[in-house]
């Protein structure tokens, strides 16, 4: 008999935006979306302060220099 191993990252590699929801991009495939509403910062951005983010330590985060906002990919994940 053989078992299936699924191998979950806490690793983003790639954000993208709608009107109200972010979607961040999992290195195994997941994609896990969430209210702009849950980040004050993020919902009051304009869609040229939103995109223009980076990853913190590899995927683990995001980061918004010009909002001075920081999310952990793990804490979207709890």
């Amino acid at each position: 008999m053989s078992i299936l191993t699924i191998n979950k990252s806490k690793f983003a590699v790639e954000v993208s935006f709608s009107k109200d929801k972010m979607t961040v991009f999992l290195e195994d495939g997941r994609e896990l979306s969430v209210p702009l509403e849950w980040f004050p910062r993020l919902r009051n951005a304009t869609p040229e302060q939103l995109n223009n983010w980076r990853f913190i330590g590899k995927g683990e985060g995001i980061h918004w220099q010009e909002l001075d906002e920081d999310i952990s990919v793990e804490k979207l994940l709890d």
